[in-house]
């Protein structure tokens, strides 16, 4: 295949602006949810090849004909895509400042400052998938690909006039190289790495340079026929994309090809007739594909925010809504925004075209650094609102680095933990050597408090220690992937603890459904739904196994195990819930019903009542201190009993600590190690022995 110095003009084609529209049509409807387009996010795939098309096409006829001016170019693309970007930054900004809470806003802050500068792909790389549920709260995530090609017009243009200048007949040659190692690259990404592979530029610019190979490509000279047959084959192509995937095909790698190829194919035939032309070059996708940049940025935000304010999209014709609005926001943008700019009288000088850009950018990149500075401006909260979103902050003291090691690894070393440099809870003024141990995940920090305070009350002295995502369970498999090998050195390390101070009394605290089930709840966040049924599949066998055999080595040790079962999960963020639910007047009662809590329960509880019966351990119920008959509480008495979706707030869990007052009052008393209290156990989920008939 042969290179050519002068890819010709870039003449205007009809058809390439109606490719546009069958480009974000698909990811306007993906988006809208309306499930005939499965696969509707392949679009964007599209986009890149028209983009790597149109910037080969413009750059190589400029440099054939010696005029290329790379600041000029610079300039065109400033003046392309800043003024409806930075609009919708600004607009954007504006909603999320009035509809976010604090966090969400402080979230979103960084999303606007990255995307200002054209590195929203790699915040978001680092963050969560494009598909996952977290993505409905980020009104701009789609930015993701304009700064991936922001990044392909950095580097591309300098690398092709080097290209031209020092290896003229091998353009094409290199292009198609460097198009093969992103390709293979992607390949191997979409399994092993597939947010990189999604995200990052170095796997997705052979998409790119797909377009551009076809414009340093000669033209062909193909007969009408086989034109019409190529486009036809395109068509065909994007369609069974966007028809057949969905958000669990492996993506981009292999599967990136059809929808990349196929538009090639359509660009390259450049068929003049037939009915795929007719249907591309009419004045209704013409109009669309004009308007498609704008469509872009407008439809997501706007998806985002009402979702955000009413809840999802549970029909046809609230997406149908969706896809309206976002035409009449896309034609506003276009019509008042994009074409004044690139087409308007008065032609701004270039530097001026520079200097407000980086002022644009600067100026949304500064104002995302303040908000996240001032953690997503509590201020803004309605006074009323304010004391229920800052429960997010009343978090455990036993939480602190000194005492709890982060799913990261940051805390206490292993090496420490092995020499009993623990953190203190209980009575601390009393001596001697400590009476328990309280050893867990997350879910031990946030229980702590309760803990701690009715030890204090008793006159007894423990230690602490916790590791995130981490159950007190060593040597056991408890999860769908390998994060349990990282809990290994963590707890075995804390049974040396325990074989070596031979503490009387050891709490084992964790997140037991979770566990037992290997899943949180579906839709956990602003979108939790208690409609759908809860993730119920049993995992059990190696969490009681694991039970069983450290409480039977407690037993050997001395130790008196005591099981401390879980909080009801809340499903929302209530700090977050509980405020916007008063700043929208709807009810503060957010929790799920409490059948749909039994049901999650039901499995962990049944597991650790009857490893607790087998093996003489005690039990703990804190669940009876947060729900009644009727239901389960997120607040109860003034109280946030929950500083995000599954754990307490230290006031919430000093509000409950008299639910181990019996426990501790047999550790005072010396009387604690006869054998352990008998555990009733319903069909459902078992009683405890120190259900508390009041709060006190």
């Amino acid at each position: 295949m042969n290179t050519i110095d002068h890819a010709g003009p870039l003449k205007y084609r009809p058809e390439l602006d109606g490719l546009r529209a069958v480009a974000i049509l698909p990811v306007l409807f993906y988006h809208a949810d309306l499930s005939w387009f499965p696969g509707g996010f392949v679009g964007v795939d599209v986009f890149f090849v028209l983009s790597g098309y149109f910037m080969a096409t413009i750059i190589s006829s400029e440099i054939a004909e010696g005029r290329f001016d790379i600041w000029k170019f610079y300039a065109r693309r400033i003046r392309r895509i800043f003024p409806a970007l930075f609009a919708t930054l600004i607009a954007t900004s504006i909603a999320a400042w009035f509809l976010f809470m604090p966090q969400e806003f402080e979230y979103f802050a960084r999303s606007v400052r990255a995307a200002a500068v054209f590195i929203a792909n790699l915040i978001f790389e680092r963050e969560h998938g494009y598909f996952d549920l977290a993505a409905h709260m980020k009104p701009l995530l789609h930015t993701w690909s304009l700064s991936i090609e922001e990044q392909f017009y950095i580097f591309f243009p300098i690398s092709l006039v080097l290209a031209y200048r020092y290896a003229r007949p091998r353009v094409l040659a290199i292009l198609l190289a460097v198009l093969g190692l992103s390709f293979i690259a992607s390949c191997w990404a979409a399994y092993q790495q597939p947010t990189a592979g999604f995200y990052l530029l170095q796997y997705r610019v052979w998409e790119l340079l797909t377009g551009a190979a076809v414009a340093l490509m000669r033209p062909a000279r193909l007969s009408a026929a086989l034109a019409n047959l190529m486009s036809w084959a395109g068509i065909a192509g994007i369609a069974a994309a966007v028809f057949l995937y969905d958000k669990t095909t492996p993506f981009p790698g292999i599967h990136a090809a059809l929808p990349c190829v196929s538009a090639a194919m359509i660009v390259y035939s450049n068929a003049r007739g037939g009915a795929v032309y007719a249907a591309l070059s009419n004045p209704v996708a013409t109009f669309i594909g004009r308007i498609s940049y704008s469509l872009y940025l407008w439809h997501w935000p706007l998806i985002v925010f009402l979702r955000y304010r009413f809840g999802d999209l549970p029909s046809v014709v609230d997406s149908a809504i969706v896809v309206a609005g976002s035409f009449v926001l896309a034609y506003l943008s276009w019509r008042y925004i994009e074409q004044p700019f690139r087409y308007g009288r008065a032609r701004l000088p270039r530097r001026f075209v520079f200097a407000s850009g980086a002022a644009a950018a600067a100026s949304i990149a500064i104002f995302g650094s303040i908000v996240t500075k001032l953690d997503g401006i509590p201020a803004r909260l309605p006074e009323a609102a304010r004391p229920l979103y800052e429960a997010a902050y009343d978090t455990s003291p036993f939480n602190a680095k000194e005492c709890f090691i982060s799913t990261d690894g940051e805390g206490p070393s292993i090496p420490d933990i092995r020499a009993g440099k623990l953190c203190a809870i209980g009575d601390t003024d009393r001596g001697g050597a400590p009476s328990f141990l309280v050893w867990g995940d997350s879910h031990s920090a946030a229980m702590a408090p309760a803990i701690d305070a009715a030890a204090r009350k008793a006159g007894v002295r423990g230690l602490f220690i916790g590791r995130g995502s981490c159950p007190p369970l060593p040597d056991t498999d408890f999860a769908k992937d390998e994060s349990e090998e990282r809990c290994d050195d963590y707890n075995d390390a804390v049974m040396s603890v325990i074989e070596r101070q031979k503490f009387p009394f050891v709490f084992m605290v964790g997140y037991w459904p979770r566990y037992v089930h290997r899943a949180g709840l579906p839709n956990e966040g602003a979108f939790f739904d208690a409609n759908e049924k809860p993730p119920l599949e049993d995992w059990s066998a190696p969490v009681k196994a694991g039970l069983d055999a450290t409480l039977a080595k407690l037993s050997r040790i001395g130790a008196k195990g005591v099981l401390v079962m879980d909080v009801p999960e809340m499903g929302f963020d209530v700090p977050e819930a509980l405020a916007r639910a008063h700043m929208t007047g709807r009810s503060l009662d957010i929790a799920p019903p409490l059948d749909y809590t039994v049901r999650r329960q039901a499995l962990a509880r049944r597991v650790l009542a009857q490893s607790a019966r087998e093996n003489g351990a005690y039990i703990v119920d804190p669940m009876p201190a947060i729900c009644d008959d009727e239901k389960c509480h997120a607040m109860k008495d003034g109280i946030v009993l929950y500083k995000d979706i599954d754990h307490l707030t230290a006031t919430g869990a000093r509000s409950i600590a008299y639910v181990f007052d019996p426990v501790f009052r047999l550790i005072a008393d010396g009387t604690g190690q006869r054998p352990g209290l008998p555990v009733q156990q319903s069909e459902n989920a078992p009683a405890l022995p120190f259900r508390p008939k009041t709060g006190g």
